[in-house]
């Protein structure tokens, strides 16, 4: 898996999926990002974070609940032609709102006071998520005998198990209810990165292959379908999660 593979993946996956589109869904989450952890107001911030999950966790909602049972009834053929224009427009929307929701998540809880020693539990969290994701990456995408990988994932080891070093003896318990949504993140973060997005990769291969196997892009399409289902109640479980944080009840 070349830089110049990974790179012309990314950019035909965005002429599919209309490069106004792909380049607008990146811009809006880098401008949000940037601009709640610079200028904005606590009440612009919660709203960015709400909005970002809610869209996040609405799509996963309908795609496990509407799009899984739909597809499930066509044939291959049927099935792989929705996957083929669909798929280039998620592989952009659904990682930036993912990324987005998570990281002003974290950082609002930290600016309403609510995430005691929270520089070990980031360190465990960082270690608990780039690890896994990095070698499921490698694995999905046969990437493991890469030395660009292989250098990545190296930087990337060492760099987080270090910060855990250096602040675990720090650590104590935070706040239950930021413990329990930083385990449900982390099974959300590792599920989506993980599978998801390097299925929505092997479907783009298979599309773009000499002889697109419609079967393959149909099943692996309707997997991501399921797990964007299981993504979207463990998504509910964490909004209950925060409502209970935020009204006492944890």
């Amino acid at each position: 898996m070349s830089t110049g593979t990974v790179r012309g993946t990314v950019d035909g996956l965005a002429r599919r999926a209309n490069p106004a589109f792909a380049g607008g869904v990146v811009a809006v989450a880098v401008l949000a990002l940037g601009y709640v952890h610079t200028a904005a107001s606590l009440e612009h911030h919660t709203y960015v974070h709400v909005m970002a999950g809610l869209l996040w966790t609405g799509i996963d909602i309908f795609m496990g609940a509407v799009l899984g049972p739909v597809v499930g009834g066509l044939d291959d053929e049927e099935s792989a032609a929705v996957f083929q224009r669909l798929t280039p427009k998620t592989t952009f929307l659904l990682p930036s709102l993912a990324f987005v929701t998570i990281a002003t998540g974290i950082t609002l809880s930290n600016r309403l006071g609510l995430f005691s020693h929270a520089e070990a539990w980031l360190a465990l969290f960082t270690a608990a998520n780039l690890i896994p994701i990095l070698l499921l990456l490698g694995w999905r995408l046969d990437a493991w005998g890469d030395r660009r990988w292989q250098a990545l994932f190296g930087v990337v080891a060492v760099g987080s198990l270090t910060w855990v070093g250096l602040t675990i003896g720090d650590f104590q318990m935070t706040n239950h209810a930021i413990a329990v949504a930083l385990g449900l993140v982390t099974i959300l973060s590792v599920q989506g990165f993980g599978f998801l997005l390097p299925g929505e990769l092997r479907m783009y291969r298979e599309m773009t292959s000499a002889n697109p196997d419609a079967g393959i892009i149909s099943s692996i399409g309707k997997q991501n379908a399921m797990l964007g289902g299981v993504q979207g109640v463990v998504q509910l479980l964490l909004i209950f999660v925060m409502v209970s944080l935020r009204y006492g009840g944890f």
